[in-house]
């Protein structure tokens, strides 16, 4: 039996328009919807697409990890790249000091180790933050001065990962590599002795991907866009027809991840669709993110891609950087009275002290989200009622099903539709064997290895490599459905289901297969350095702007 909304639910600065529920909405187990594609469309749809995969997202398609950009090659996108035996799948590369933008928690977890060991002890505490602060004013000089700071060949050609963190719907409509190099040279860099992180990050990262995405007369383009300029080079064999294979659009977390990264519902109003004022809201109201939604689906109706997958939302109140104080509100409930940073323990916390969002805020910001992967089914569901082969990814239910503290341990709290989806997720083989198995609370290790955690990075946001390799192999499946062929490299066609070597993906995950002895349960390193030079609350304000 569905569970009612009592007042105590709501908080009562949540717009009109937000439709408070008692459980999470019900996911699609059906990426088709249950509507098959007509077939006169299959049959117009002939020849090699010259780009088999192109994706258009924020973080989660760029490759993000541990508060910076670095690991591309092991994006999702990538992994499925290398599944289909495309070695053409093109990519910005972020090598550098500091391994990445614009923060790389794990690297400098892993050199205060190397220089302190597991533990900073009070005599070791000037010389630490004299070493951090070294740290990234090589990374921020990099960056802001040195090569890092020059822009890729606007005359290459166009990535076909046009992912860009901190990106939301409006950005990929309107935003471009010269926007953001104006944005720039509006505000020039300067080697800050104090804020020492790299100025226009967000800018500099998203210049890697976008600049050689332009026109034949050097126009730059939006993501949006230069999918569009990808699709329209047409088959290898004609240069008619659809030019893209797969398309991948994994968007709209950042309409909402503001609200738990900074700990501030600010619901959007006027300007919301304004990329130079939008920056003020932190969770966009259903009306506002329809409306938004609406023009990237015109848009993506233009891209000549044979296959379209579209992900929903997560709930972002499930990541472990906002974490669940004390114990949930009352048996049965999903949330917790108040949600704060993860090294504020019980014990620790004080409303009136430290940031925070309420069970009714939670509660809010996720009914919001459940309206927005119900505009976004509904786009699907009209696509394929058209004949455009559209699927959907319900991104969504993956990261609820494996939501260890909302619902894998407490049964009482699951919807009415946890076990007609399957369940808790199952995890692939190699991951079940790991001790202790991955989870989605916040990474914990010590110098005898991984405690907890191991879905999440050390940002608390991004999945670690294992974790984009569970996203990759949901993709893979709705695109082996849509019938796409996977090959060797050697051009050999693959048959039967295809599985990602997850073997691999532990070795290559550093944060499973060699974890920072540092990460305690306390999480004092990550406290230590946010609570001195503001890692955190900087790599959001850059990750968001």
């Amino acid at each position: 039996m569905l569970r009612e909304v009592t007042p105590a639910m709501r908080d009562p600065n949540t717009p009109p328009d937000v439709i408070i529920q008692p459980e999470a909405r019900r996911p699609e187990t059906d990426p088709t919807l249950g509507i098959s594609v007509n077939t006169p469309r299959q049959v117009a749809q002939q020849g090699t697409p010259r780009h088999r995969l192109v994706a258009i997202g924020d973080s989660l398609t760029q490759g993000f990890q541990s508060g910076a950009i670095f690991n591309t090659s092991l994006s999702y996108p990538r992994l499925i790249a290398a599944e289909l035996g495309w070695a053409e799948f093109r990519y910005p590369i972020f090598a550098g000091p500091g391994d990445g933008l614009p923060i790389n928690l794990e690297w400098l977890a892993r050199r205060l180790e190397r220089r302190y060991g597991e533990e900073i002890n009070w005599w070791e505490f000037a010389p630490a933050l004299l070493t951090v602060r070294d740290l990234l004013d090589r990374s921020e000089d990099y960056w802001e001065r040195e090569a890092g700071s020059i822009p890729p060949d606007p005359y290459g050609r166009i990535n076909h990962n046009l992912a860009v963190y901190g990106w939301d719907l409006r950005n990929i409509i309107s935003k471009t590599a010269d926007w953001c190099l104006d944005k720039i040279r509006q505000h020039p860099s300067r080697d800050n002795l104090v804020r020492q992180i790299v100025q226009n990050a967000n800018e500099i990262a998203a210049v890697r991907v976008l600049n050689s995405a332009r026109d034949g007369e050097g126009r730059a383009l939006s993501p949006l866009d230069a999918a569009q300029a990808l699709g329209a080079e047409g088959t290898l064999e004609t240069g008619e027809g659809d030019g893209i294979e797969t398309l991948i659009v994994l968007i709209g977390s950042n309409n909402a991840l503001g609200s738990i990264l900074q700990f501030n519902v600010v619901w959007s109003g006027e300007g919301y669709d304004d990329v130079n004022r939008n920056d003020r809201y932190t969770v966009w109201r259903p009306i506002h993110f329809e409306a938004e939604w609406n023009q990237v689906v015109a848009q993506l109706k233009q891209i000549r891609a044979r296959h379209v997958i579209i992900g929903t939302v997560p709930h972002v109140t499930i990541a472990p950087f906002a974490r669940g104080v004390d114990r949930k509100v009352a048996p049965g409930s999903r949330y917790y009275p108040y949600y704060t940073l993860p090294w504020i323990n019980d014990d620790q916390f004080n409303p009136q002290k430290h940031p925070h969002i309420t069970e009714q805020q939670a509660r809010a910001i996720d009914s919001a989200i459940d309206q927005y992967n119900d505009v976004m089914a509904n786009s699907v569901r009209q696509a394929r009622q058209e004949g455009r082969d559209w699927y959907l990814f319900e991104l969504v239910s993956l990261l609820d099903r494996a939501a260890i503290r909302r619902y894998v341990l407490d049964p009482t709290a699951r919807p009415s539709w946890w076990e007609d989806v399957g369940g808790a997720y199952k995890l692939p083989a190699p991951l079940q064997a790991l001790d202790p198995v991955p989870d989605s609370r916040f990474f914990v290790s010590d110098r005898l290895g991984r405690k907890q955690g191991g879905l999440f990075s050390l940002d608390g946001i991004h999945p670690t490599t294992i974790g984009y390799g569970i996203m990759a192999q949901e993709i893979i499946q709705i695109m082996q459905l849509a019938g796409v062929q996977f090959n060797q490299p050697n051009g050999t066609p693959r048959q039967g289901k295809v599985e990602i070597d997850f073997d691999r993906l532990i070795e290559l995950d550093t944060l499973i297969s060699n974890p920072p002895k540092s990460i305690s349960s306390d999480l004092s390193l990550i406290s230590w350095l946010d609570s001195n030079f503001n890692v955190l609350s900087r790599m959001v304000r850059s990750s968001t702007a």
